[in-house]
């Protein structure tokens, strides 16, 4: 059985009787093994009326044929609004559509692929803004210049950087993320990042957060890890008397000459 939307009202009697009517219209746009039982009519307003029918069209389970019919008042001829094939509520349809960069993961960029940044990024400020406090008055238009000009001299190099909710949504991303404390790795770990020689510290605000991995034989080297991440990797693991592996047996000597060997 298909869903179909209802609607208040009782339709009108001469619209709801032209079943066969509706049924050709249909024919007209799909082949006659395509259209199925007459499922119902319903009152779209005054004398105005949509019957369904069944759609039979492979591929397309849940689906139905919908006529809207209408008259004028006191008139006897009857015209087709529109046929139209819609989906019912248990319909295959298409996933809604997703803009292309909400839809990008990291590593979907291939050598050569640009991916712009829009203007007015929220991630991303004029460098000379970097470092205003909001406690602090509001610098006018003569103080800015002087600070892009200081930018500018000290060769900054960059006309944006991370704004407060860049670094937030970055922080934000990471500390879920694989590097996070919740990820497998990290949950069965002896110890945590924080304590690990091979931590390499960052600088900012991240700091108190995050570092990288400089661990060359740990999964996550190279990679940013909140301090409170950890690995099977960690500097300063040891290994208990029963999960290290057993001595080799000594050398075994052989001293049989060949004439002892024959006679084995």
């Amino acid at each position: 059985m298909i869903a179909l939307p209802t609607r208040a009202g009782k339709p009108d009697a001469t619209l709801a009787k032209a079943v066969d009517l509706a049924r050709e219209v249909v024919l007209e746009v799909a082949e006659p093994g395509e259209v199925g039982d007459h499922l119902g009519a319903q009152a779209e307003g005054e004398r105005i009326v949509t019957h369904q029918f069944a759609c039979v069209r492979p591929g397309y389970p849940g689906w139905y044929w919908s006529v809207t019919l209408t008259r004028a008042k006191r008139g006897k001829d009857l015209t087709v609004n529109e046929v139209v094939l819609l989906p019912g509520d248990d319909a295959i349809v298409a996933p809604a559509w997703v803009p292309y960069k909400e839809r990008l993961q990291p590593g979907d960029l291939s050598p050569g692929d640009l991916l712009p940044v829009e203007d007015e990024d929220a991630r991303l400020v004029p460098t000379y803004l970097v470092g205003d406090d909001p406690l602090d008055p509001p610098m006018d238009a003569d103080a800015r210049a002087q600070v892009r000009r200081v930018a500018e001299d000290l060769g900054l190099g960059r006309v944006r950087t991370l704004s407060r909710e860049g670094i937030d949504m970055a922080a934000e991303r990471w500390y879920a993320g694989p590097g996070g404390p919740e990820s497998p790795l990290a949950k069965s770990a002896p110890d945590s990042c924080w304590s690990c020689g091979f931590l390499v510290r960052i600088s900012g605000s991240l700091s108190e957060t995050f570092g990288v991995c400089a661990n060359g034989n740990a999964n996550d080297d190279g990679r940013v890890v909140s301090l409170d991440h950890g690995c099977g990797a960690h500097s300063e693991v040891k290994l208990a008397r029963k999960q290290q592996p057993l001595p080799m047996p000594e050398h075994v000597f052989d001293t049989l000459t060949d004439d002892e060997y024959e006679l084995i």
